[in-house]
């Protein structure tokens, strides 16, 4: 099965491009490697690993098959193989939907129970949304189709029964599959596709973050379902229902989160006591800066100009290789993005939380007004929450950081 898309929006992530229409984008960094995962391939410029558990359901079919002998064992594995290759055309339906709207997808991780392709944002506009979430399903049934094709023409039979069947027809037991993977990805079980189709329909009558919520906690009820059914049926729905339940509570949680961010303009978060530096300075001197606790990260200019962003690891990097006539033209990170100091902080949130990410520059014209780093935006959102958990009103107007 599909484990679903995602889009990593919570405190701890998720490793993007820039969401359109907010800060303006320079050379962005790869994402970090996937821990406990081997890469596979690079698919339309899309890097598709697999988690290592995979290995173990390779190890369980073959496994199961050794009864039935070498022949049942070798199509047991070349099925499963075969199946994981669908749910990477699967996974690839959504990537390339949503890069249709300007979304990137990190990569797509093959796991045990599915695929899943991490977009590095959702789509804002519902009908965006409804196109990303269908987009895997219906590649299912396209394949089920041309399967169906090859079926008719070779005089074979689309027999159901060929799922599970050590005998009969490979191609049937394909066609059967790619039904039951779009008939399955379609529940409204949030934030598998269906869920995410509820939520783009609910998202044109209501406002995003409640359209949200009422999506996650369906997925919830599903969720119930399925371990349910599972408890009597299959086993393996216990551990789908647990991934569905998990995931819906993440998105509850980025529902309060963007809820917090709601109307918070770069200039309450950042950061405006701060030292810019040129790009002909030693590295040396933005080395002590840090050594004395001043300052971490650094704009950098050249002459008059926003050239690039040193951070503290940049210098430590830098220092290591190069030694200490090295300048900070040398260490300093151009994949920037600045901002207006009225441009909304959510709209650099999630970008702020990946792995080694650069701080946003914040502008007005021509000068450097402050930096908006991930911690100073995680404490923020941390502040916002904490006030809602004692029944405080968020403040209009916080005061810079």
């Amino acid at each position: 099965m599909s484990a679903s898309t995602q889009a990593h929006e919570t405190l701890s992530t998720h490793p993007s491009s820039w969401p359109r229409g907010s800060g303006r984008e320079r050379d962005l960094e790869p994402v970090a490697k996937r821990a406990w995962s081997w890469k596979l391939a690079r698919i339309f410029g899309i890097d598709v690993y697999v988690h290592a558990t995979f290995a173990l359901l390779l190890a369980w079919v073959a496994f199961g098959q050794v009864a039935a002998g070498v022949g049942a064992m070798v199509r047991g594995l070349a099925l499963i193989l075969t199946v994981f290759g669908i749910v990477v055309l699967h996974e690839l339906g959504h990537a390339l939907v949503a890069r249709r709207f300007g979304i990137r997808t990190r990569d797509i991780v093959l796991l045990p129970i599915g695929g899943v392709a991490s977009l590095e944002r959702l789509p804002e506009k519902p009908r965006e949304q409804l196109f990303v979430a269908v987009a895997g399903p219906a590649v299912n049934v396209m394949l089920a189709l041309l399967l169906w094709v090859v079926l008719a023409v070779t005089g074979a039979r689309a027999n159901p029964s060929a799922i599970g069947s050590a005998t009969g027809s490979f191609l049937s037991e394909l066609l059967w599959i790619n039904v039951s993977l779009a008939a399955f990805n379609l529940l409204p079980a949030f934030p598998m596709d269906g869920g995410r189709v509820v939520r783009a329909a609910l998202a044109f009558k209501l406002e995003p973050v409640r359209a949200t919520e009422i999506a996650a906690r369906l997925g919830q009820g599903m969720a119930v379902l399925l371990a349910a059914f599972g408890l009597f049926f299959n086993p393996m729905l216990l551990l789908i229902a647990l991934f569905v339940w998990t995931g819906a509570q993440q998105e509850l949680a980025t529902a309060e989160l963007k809820r917090a961010l709601v109307g918070v303009p770069m200039a309450s978060v950042m950061l405006t006591q701060l030292r810019v530096l040129s790009a002909s300075d030693p590295l040396t001197s933005a080395a002590e800066l840090v050594r004395t606790g001043f300052q971490q990260d650094f704009p950098v200019l050249d002459g008059t100009e926003l050239v690039g962003v040193l951070t503290q690891a940049d210098i430590e990097k830098s220092l290591a290789e190069r030694g200490p006539s090295a300048t900070v033209a040398s260490a300093m990170q151009r994949g920037l993005v600045t901002a207006d100091p009225g441009d909304a902080l959510e709209s650099v949130f999630e970008r702020l939380q990946l792995p080694h990410a650069v701080p946003v520059v914040v502008m007005r014209g021509h000068f450097v007004l402050g930096l908006v780093t991930a911690n100073a935006s995680r404490d923020f959102v941390r502040r916002r929450l904490a006030q809602k958990t004692r029944g405080e009103p968020f403040a209009k107007d916080s005061p810079p950081w």
